[in-house]
């Protein structure tokens, strides 16, 4: 499965423990990642400096759901159910 274009919900909903280019100590869940492009595109997508964790988020149709709401709410509850 391919990335939904304008979605951004992977770069927005999940919090991210690592750093990242921008963001030093992570960014917290629902919050954008500094490294969202305008049209919701990472601007380190395959970049060395993108974080593991981004890397290993991969579109799926569970994951996505058939909208960009869909997604955001599916990440959402991923990151509170996996948060310590």
């Amino acid at each position: 499965m391919r990335c939904r274009s304008g979605c951004g919900a992977c770069c927005i909903a999940p919090s991210i423990t690592s750093a990242l280019p921008g963001m030093p100590h992570g960014k917290p869940a629902g919050v954008p990642c500094v490294q969202l492009l305008p049209d919701m595109r990472c601007a380190v997508f395959g970049k060395p400096e993108r974080p593991a964790f981004c890397g290993g988020l991969q579109p799926s149709a569970e994951m996505c759901g058939s909208t960009r709401e869909a997604a955001l709410l599916w990440l959402t509850q991923l990151d509170a159910s996996t948060t310590p």
